[in-house]
């Protein structure tokens, strides 16, 4: 049996492109609504860096920066040792609509995983990506 390798989430913002791309690819954005702390060198193959106040961090990697249309990155996944060179491949698009914004998120690489691995990585970044989109939505609501 195979399992569902990638994440999929759409969500309509009324905000356009520009101030959608400038939350998603900036330090300041991406520490407003994703993380508390954030670096990013935003290039193919620059680093970038996310810290959470609960003690989590993410060490990443920019792959793709198509400003600004699409952005993408590689991440660490939860669950497995620091050491681990697995990683999901997260990216966002976004498309002007005539109210604003249409971003879609995909995160992808589960496939690689056991099923125990699996099931705690998948259904955690579920939520995860849940909460977080809800969280840029009210950034950008707010700004």
């Amino acid at each position: 049996m195979g399992f569902p390798d990638q994440i999929v989430r759409t969500v309509d913002l009324a905000h356009p492109p520009a101030k959608v791309w400038a939350a998603i690819t900036t330090a300041e954005g991406l520490a407003s609504w994703f993380g508390n702390t954030a670096e990013i060198d935003l290039r193919p193959g620059g680093d970038m860096r996310m810290t959470w106040n609960e003690g989590f961090a993410a060490d990443m990697r920019v792959e793709r920066v198509e400003e600004p249309t699409v952005f993408g990155y590689t991440w660490p996944i939860n669950g497995l040792p620091d050491d681990d060179p697995r990683r999901t491949y997260v990216e966002f698009r976004l498309e002007p609509t005539g109210a604003g914004t249409r971003l879609t998120v995909v995160e992808s690489g589960f496939a690689q995983l056991p099923e125990a691995a699996h099931k705690e990585a998948f259904e955690g970044n579920i939520g995860g990506w849940k909460s977080e989109l809800g969280e840029l939505v009210e950034y950008l609501d707010a700004a």
